[in-house]
């Protein structure tokens, strides 16, 4: 099909003189699509340009820049578009600014990958800046101005080490938040009871709250000081335990404000109240994502089911659930338990010898006539 719908665009793609070009439609309906095709159609007919190029240069440099102008700007939430503009200026630019790209070639890019792995940046992290170098020379491929964008290929990354809190753990940190302050207290209970990400936390409000239900919908999330849309942009529901509704319903009768929790309260000053926390009884806490660790695990260690872990952490892909859901040892010892019988197993075979009258002397059988007739009796 030359027409066909990606999300809410309508994609037009041509294969004209063995050159694959994919374009967007400006128009959001059927009938839009189909007249900028045909527009499409006729300019490669005339031998005109399907798109216009670049005005001054083909650099990466001055690509990129429209790139994130309307592309990144357009598809992109606000945090994305603020960590692709870090890397683009940190260490993309600087790199293949100057390079055409059109030349841009996979020696270039393993080149890209060796420099900084000797700055000392992690494997992950090349790996996003690749992904975002791949986007954006994909983009030029699909509006025709280059051929074909190089084959990226990413570096391997070892499984990532997730922390979470032991039984123990757990009640000493609840006993260490309300030493900090009643606020602090409440955000970390309520992280551990329904296992938010720190920026939906933060972008909580009242109106979220469905007291009658008791439940709560997860509709915006804070990053960077930016309230965008939850990730992977989809809401989701999550019931409240009976001690975090108590503690709600209760604040609400203290509280006018729309947020549940103060908006001056940043990331930053959230993980350094946990580390203090978690310091004073030894656990090396990586973040706030900690305690969303121990949320899945937990629920995984009580025989909960992956698809409602998942559901209820508002994963996309259940392999990501799958990586949340850490088993203690004790747990995996459980689970074969579970494959035992309740009753001990009876292992004879054939008759219960317990109801033959015995046959004492092995004489007795040798006297007996091999054509005779004879029956055991049986008690």
């Amino acid at each position: 099909m030359s027409i066909f719908k990606r999300g809410n665009k309508y994609w037009i793609s041509i294969r004209y003189n063995k050159q694959r070009y994919r374009l967007a439609s400006p128009d959001t309906t059927l009938n839009g699509a189909k007249a900028y095709e045909a527009l499409l159609r006729g300019k490669l007919a005339q031998g005109k340009p399907i798109m216009d190029k670049l005005e001054e240069s083909s650099s990466f440099s001055e690509f990129v820049d429209k790139w994130f102008n309307t592309y990144v700007i357009t598809n992109n939430k606000p945090s994305e578009q603020l960590n692709k503009k870090t890397a683009i200026r940190n260490h993309l630019k600087p790199f293949f600014g100057k390079i055409d790209i059109d030349k841009i070639s996979a020696l270039n890019i393993e080149e890209f990958k060796a420099q900084k792995q000797a700055e000392g940046k992690c494997n992950k992290s090349i790996n996003n800046y690749l992904g975002m170098l791949s986007k954006c020379l994909h983009c030029a491929e699909e509006w025709g101005l280059i051929k074909n964008s190089p084959r990226t290929k990413h570096l391997k990354v070892p499984p990532q080490k997730f922390r979470f809190l032991t039984e123990e753990q757990y009640n000493k940190l609840l006993e260490e938040a309300q030493k900090i302050n009643r606020e602090f207290y409440e955000m970390v209970l309520f992280t551990l009871r329904t296992g938010v990400r720190v920026g939906e936390l933060m972008a909580l409000r009242w109106e979220d709250i469905d007291f009658d239900r008791q439940n709560i919908t997860i509709r915006r999330s804070i990053v960077n000081g930016i309230i965008g849309s939850p990730k992977s942009n989809k809401s989701r529901q999550i019931p409240l335990s009976d001690d975090i509704f108590s503690v709600l319903k209760n604040k609400k009768r203290n509280l006018k404000d729309s947020n549940i929790w103060k908006m001056e309260t940043s990331r930053f000053s959230l993980n350094r109240k946990l580390k203090r926390a978690c310091r004073r009884f030894g656990f090396k806490v990586g973040g706030w994502h900690d305690l969303r660790h121990t949320f899945a695990s937990r629920l995984a260690n009580n025989g909960v089911a992956l698809q409602v872990i998942q559901a209820l952490l508002g994963h996309s892909d259940l392999k990501m659930t799958q990586r949340y859901a850490h088993l203690e040892p004790l747990t995996l010892s459980d689970a074969i338990k579970t494959l035992e019988p309740k009753e001990p197993l009876n292992f004879n075979f054939g008759h219960n010898m317990d109801t033959v009258t015995e046959i004492k002397t092995i004489s007795e059988v040798k006297n007996i006539p091999i054509n005779s007739n004879f029956i055991l009796n049986i008690k």
